[in-house]
């Protein structure tokens, strides 16, 4: 703490995930319950001490930063946002979204997890079910408690008219060879979400999405998505 009482916070951990980009990144944790990340603590917290009893729990609760959005921005908080799922014209107070513009950028995100490894240097957890950017800096990791966490009478406000919004994915066969095995279903799943921006509905513009070292290309006509070109990141046009 500071004299003035702010609190002075740095990052305890890293996260590693097949995400460079945020175009195509699940709007919210455990959406698509394949996306792994691979959580590397920092030397100064890397101690098999610190995660103790960890893999006890099926979940974890992160505290993480918005780092790629601050980097962009450049111009602080706003007291209203538009959410793109709204269509993007909506005007909602940010403290009523999970909006990267905020006083202070933090985001939390809900994962299972999937591993401990207490005996690595530097310590790492495996989780899965995530939301989060390459390199993502962690501040913080707690358990998720069911008795405490778990709200099942909770109101949804405005997420409840866009939460069953979801495309047919059309992933021709050879292109989706291209990806390793594990990643398929995922990549299907992400894309299933709708990466793109709620009031764009062009069926002739070609959107991409960086995921797992590929470029997966794709147009939208109504409900369908249509992947049409899978090419290595580096080659991209």
């Amino acid at each position: 703490m500071t004299d003035s009482g702010s609190l002075q916070i740095e990052p305890i951990a890293e996260i590693r995930t097949d995400f460079r980009e945020k175009f195509g990144l699940p709007r919210q944790s455990g959406l698509v319950p394949e996306l792994r990340g691979e959580i590397i603590f920092r030397p100064a917290y890397s101690h098999p001490d610190a995660v103790r009893g960890l893999e006890k729990f099926s979940h974890l609760w992160l505290i993480w930063g918005f780092h790629a959005a601050q980097k962009q921005n450049g111009k602080g908080w706003s007291a209203t946002v538009r959410p793109p799922r709204l269509g993007g014209n909506t005007r909602i107070g940010v403290f009523a979204t999970r909006a990267p513009y905020r006083p202070n950028p933090l985001g939390l995100s809900c994962v299972r997890l999937e591993q401990v490894d207490a005996a690595a240097q530097p310590v790492r957890l495996i989780v899965s079910g995530i939301d989060l950017l390459d390199g993502t800096p962690i501040y913080d990791i707690k358990p998720y408690i069911p008795l405490a966490d778990c709200k099942p009478d909770a109101a949804e406000g405005y997420t409840a008219q866009t939460r069953q919004h979801l495309l047919e994915v059309d992933f021709p066969a050879e292109l989706l060879a291209l990806l390793p095995a594990e990643k398929q279903q995922a990549a299907i799943d992400v894309l299933s979400l709708d990466p793109r921006p709620g009031y764009s509905d062009d069926p002739e513009r070609q959107y991409g999405v960086s995921y797992a070292g590929m470029d997966i290309r794709f147009h939208v006509s109504g409900s369908r998505l249509t992947v049409c070109k899978v090419i290595p990141v580096q080659e991209k046009e």
